[in-house]
Formats: structure tokens, sequence, C-alpha cells
């Protein structure tokens, strides 16, 4: 064993820290006073949990829309009673009683929706991901900007309790200059198996990391990435088509970030997410996404807040509640359209480099690579 290698084992050894008290951090979704009428463009699945988050929170839909009329009766009958129903979403956009729509369509119709429903004077809460191309989703924010409208992304995982508290915690200087950020999220995805999910080959960097990304766009403070280099593979263990491993490197000026993805985890599931500043180290994990347990650690000593909440169903109210808050106020909403196009930017270099196997610039890959797999 080498000096060195006898400093690095000594350096292992958990060092007795004392505790200190949890910065006190605003990281619940915000109260919104106003009734602002909501409009929902797609009643599938995910369209749920939207409603349940808003029903909890005290908003009030006013329609809902989806091309199988039994699809938004079900949703209007366990969540919005009262609610128009409608199989054409002009004709929502029609209705006086809607000042704001949420658009849960599959991203490839969407955004043709969004500028309709910009034209028609709503607000709009997008789902993600938000567009297939930055230079359509930059005429989007354009648009909305020039209508005097707000057009926002539903990236919900900003608003879960322990990522909130993290990037809050970021924010307030609690860690100091960020210099690596660390996700690992071990999951069993194998739910895609037999649904339309299955056919989208880079599923894993696409529909499921693109939270990650926009955790890196957010805990970076906005800062553009140089490079982005990821990977992807099957498990043994996988029994769905698309690779469920994937492995992610965004280069920054002076910080790095890293992901590893495993969503054929059978046994011992669970996720980290490791900040380490030049001022503490904060550290977030749990068996999954709903269970979570926060460490920040500084000279101070090693402090543990006590959250509240779960990523389901607080981050679609967090979505929602920060576009109305922004309304009520006169501002931007964070998680505004031309902001997000950031995290897309690293979203689509990913995909680019696990096909193309070399690194990527953020922003050059100005398209979603196609995303079907090859016949034969």
């Amino acid at each position: 064993m080498t000096q060195n290698d006898q400093g690095y084992g000594l350096g292992l050894i958990r060092q007795e820290s004392q505790e200190a008290p949890a910065p006190v951090l605003d990281y619940r979704p915000a109260t919104v006073v106003g009734d602002m009428p909501i409009g929902i463009i797609g009643c599938g699945g995910i369209s749920e949990r939207h409603l349940a988050a808003y029903g909890k929170a005290g908003y009030r839909v006013t329609a809902l829309c989806d091309k199988k009329r039994e699809s938004a009766e079900s949703r209007r009958d366990a969540y919005a009673p009262g609610a128009k129903v409608h199989t054409d979403y002009r004709e929502l956009l029609d209705r006086k009683d809607v000042a704001v729509v949420d658009i849960t369509t599959h991203p490839e119709i969407r955004p043709a929706i969004i500028r309709e429903a910009l034209m028609a004077g709503k607000h709009v809460l997008s789902q993600k991901p938000f567009v297939l191309d930055l230079d359509e989703g930059a005429e989007l924010a354009s648009l909305a900007e020039s209508r005097g409208l707000l057009l926002a992304v539903n990236q919900n995982g900003r608003w879960a309790p322990h990522i909130r508290y993290l990037s809050q915690a970021i924010l307030a200087g609690h860690v100091g200059t960020v210099s690596t950020l660390d996700f690992c999220v071990c999951w069993d995805h194998g739910w895609i198996k037999g649904t339309p999910f299955e056919e989208i080959p880079d599923l894993i960097l696409y529909d499921f990391a693109i939270h990650w990304f926009d955790f890196i766009h957010v805990f970076m403070g906005g800062n553009r990435a140089k490079s982005v280099f990821a990977a992807t593979g099957r498990s043994t263990a996988q029994k769905c088509k698309p690779p469920m491993l994937a492995s992610v490197t965004v280069e920054f000026d002076a910080a790095i970030a890293t992901m590893s993805f495993n969503g054929s985890t059978s046994y011992g599931q669970w996720d980290r997410s490791t900040v380490i500043g030049d001022l503490g180290t904060l550290i977030s994990e749990g068996p999954d996404l709903n269970r979570q347990k926060v460490l920040l650690t500084r000279a101070q000593g090693e402090s543990r807040p006590d959250l509240i909440g779960s990523w389901f169903n607080d981050g679609f109210h967090g979505a929602m509640a920060e576009l109305l808050s922004a309304l009520e106020e006169g501002r931007r909403p964070s998680h505004h359209a031309r902001d997000n196009l950031e995290s897309l930017a690293l979203c689509f270099a990913a995909v680019a480099s696990a096909r193309e196997l070399s690194p990527q610039v953020p922003g050059n890959v100005r398209k979603m690579p196609s995303s079907k797999f090859p016949i034969g």
C-alpha cells in the first residue's frame, strides 16, 4: 500500500460530526389565492395524477378534452364534477371559462395544440418532453411572449420535496460553488412491456431521464454545459425492448455531472442524488422517488431536514402552482418554455451521443433523433 493509498484509506473512516439545525427553506408548492379556470387537453394515464393534485390544491378545472369521450367523462366524474367534456380540443379552446390549458398529449402532436392554444389567448402548461425540435420550441416561446401569455413546461420533478429542497439549498449558497452532481437511479421500469412506451428505443434517456437533465440544468444555475457523453445497454434481467441501462457524463467549466440508470432492478431498488460544493455536500437517498431522506453536511455539522410530501403528487401541484403564481404576480414562471429548452438540449445531445458513441455539444443537436425502432 502506498502512502497515497494509506491516506485515502484513512479518509474513508467516517468522522463523527455534530448535528446542526437544517436550513429552513421554502420547498413546498406555492399557495395560490386566485381562482383561475383550468382546461385539460388529453385525459390519458398521466392526467389522473394532474387532476388528483389539482383537486387537492383546490384548483378549478372547468373543461376536459379527449378523443375518447369516455376517458374525459371518467376523469370528470372522478376529479372534476361539473366540468364540461369535449372530444375536439378546439371547442375547449373556444371556451371563455378556460384561462389556463394543461396539455398532456404525446409530444408528436403537442406543438400544434400549444400553438392554437396561444393563438386562442390561453396560458399553457405543456407536458414534457416539451418539443422534439429546439427551433420549434423557441418559436412557441416567442409566440407566447409576443402575445403576452405564459408558456410553461410541466417538469414536475422540480417540486418533488427532496429535489426542491436540494435546489433551494444550492440557491441559498449552503454548499457554495457546485463542482459535482451525481445521480444514481435503480428501479424496475418493466411496466412498459406491451405498452406504446416499449417502442421508444431511447426511452430511458428521453422519456425518463428528462427529469434528471432538468435537475442538472437547475442545480447548475443555468450554466451552459460544454459536452455530453452517454451510453446505453441492455440488462440480462430486462424483459422489455428498449435498453434499460444508461449512463451520462455532462462537462461544465470546473464541474462534472454524472447520471446512471438501471431500469431493470428487481431487488434493492434505490435512488440517490449527490451535490458537492466547496462549502458543503447534499445527499438525498431512498428506495424510490417518493421516500427520500436528505443530509446536508457543512462545517457547522450534519443537518437532516424533516421533509413532508412526495414526488406524486406534489410535483404536479408545484408545476401548476408556479404557473398560477406567476400569473398572479405578473412575472415569468421559473419553468418557462425558453428555460426548458436548455434541459432538452442536454437530453437531445445525450441521445445523439449514445447513438453515435461520441461526445456532443448541447444545442448542436437541434432535433430529437428518430424515436422508433428500425424495422427488421
